[in-house]
């Protein structure tokens, strides 16, 4: 069958697409260890608050309502005007039900976003979304509907203490001009779990004002929740500043529900854009989201329980990892936020997309590093040396999946 342009396109294989398969495989495959997928931890106090708010819901009518009837294409009008409400209160933002719009996840969302700020415009002009720190999520990768979308830079890296580095914007190489329609980032960071600075946030959005560009900021793990977040940092935003949320890493990524915070005129282009792609963003969701906010339970959870839960199992995937692999040349990003871990085993003589495939025979699934340069012109040696690792399964399985890692990156250590 012969495809359009965009079938073409859509129709590859991609890296995000590859991340799926994995999980859902590894889902129904017995025995397989789960380090690769950004599903949420299955944490126990959060599926009992799940159970009793759902049926709450269910006596009172809320959820039989959220699932016989169509929102609005901005989505559901009592989650939109009470996480307005919300946020105005607890950070003095000065916004309302006006800023903000909801999409069927944010993978959705940044497909959106992408494509309304980049590629051709009506002048004849392209332009890129500009990652001013690459590796950068995976799952932007193939979202432009045009061939190279996107444009980022290499990190600075600072050498840490206790075998931890940290990623930090060069500024000194950062480059904005004409060709470039936004800057995005995520914060913490979708694969290394680095939280760039207030001082970073600033620079970028001096540069995004500079040039008349939104700085969009994709906070799926950030404050005020999920709160996956260990770095005290100052939530930003602005009317120039596009924020991007979900309620996947609150434990619920089944009710596919992202979160846009913006200036009008972005909220009333996503929501003609849901009015035309999907009538409607998925209700569900964001009914759930309303419940949580009036019981006054969404930021005391994020807080107290989901929070306090991944930075444990942080600092425990660490203590392993450091203990199986002992050869001075591995090193991990310092964890500050989300629930991954980012490995680098500095001159690796095989490509991690090769330990992928040797790790994936024994059962055990990461992510190579290869998929999150995105937007590169040339290649870098360290984008082959580094994997994502998910530290949120049971501790017997971490262990054995650090064990199969430390073995396998012995063995390749040993081929030189």
């Amino acid at each position: 069958m012969e495809f359009s342009k965009f079938g073409e396109k859509f129709n590859r294989y991609a890296g995000i697409t590859q991340l799926m398969d994995d999980l859902n495989d590894g889902l129904r495959t017995l025995g397989a260890i789960m380090l690769g997928g950004g599903n949420p931890a299955a944490i126990p106090e959060m599926l009992d608050y799940f159970q009793q708010a759902s049926q709450k819901m269910l006596d009172s009518g809320e959820l039989v309502n959220a699932l016989a009837n169509y929102d609005g294409p901005q989505g559901k009008d009592a989650f939109v005007k009470s996480l307005a409400k919300l946020l105005k209160e607890t950070y003095g933002w000065n916004i309302s039900e006006k800023n903000i719009s909801l999409t069927n996840g944010s993978q959705s969302a940044f497909f959106y976003l992408f494509n309304l700020l980049a590629g051709t415009f009506p002048n004849g002009e392209k332009k890129k979304i500009l990652l001013p720190l690459a590796p950068e999520y995976i799952g932007y990768g193939e979202a432009g509907l045009e061939e190279e979308s996107f444009v980022s830079y290499r990190p600075e890296i600072e050498l840490l203490e206790n075998g931890l580095f940290k990623y930090h914007v060069d500024f000194n190489q950062l480059k904005v001009d004409d060709s470039v329609g936004a800057i995005c980032a995520s914060r913490p960071t979708n694969p290394t779990g680095n939280v760039l600075t207030d001082e970073e946030i600033s620079k970028l959005d001096k540069l995004a004002r500079e040039h008349n560009i939104p700085l969009i900021i994709d906070n799926a793990y950030g404050t005020p929740f999920p709160n996956i977040i260990f770095e005290e940092v100052t939530p930003f935003w602005n009317e120039n500043t596009i924020l991007c949320m979900s309620l996947s890493k609150l434990g619920l990524p089944g009710v596919r529900c992202g979160i846009v915070i913006a200036n009008e005129e972005i909220t009333q282009a996503l929501t003609n854009l849901n009015g035309i792609i999907s009538l409607a963003p998925g209700s569900l969701g964001p009914a759930i989201g309303h419940h949580m906010i009036e019981s006054g339970d969404l930021l005391r959870v994020s807080e107290n329980i989901i929070k306090p839960f991944y930075q444990a199992k942080a600092t425990s995937a660490i203590t392993m990892l450091q203990t199986a692999i002992t050869d001075p040349r591995f090193k991990i990003h310092k964890p500050e936020g989300a629930m991954f871990l980012w490995l680098w085993f500095d001159e690796l003589p095989i490509t991690t997309m090769e330990l992928y495939k040797r790790l994936k025979a024994r059962g055990v699934l990461i992510v190579p590093g290869e998929y999150f340069f995105i937007g590169q012109d040339d290649d870098w040696d360290h984008a082959h040396q580094c994997l994502r690792m998910n530290y949120v399964q049971n501790e017997e399985m971490m262990q054995k999946g650090i064990n199969a890692i430390a073995e396998e990156v012995t063995k390749a250590y040993a081929e030189v």
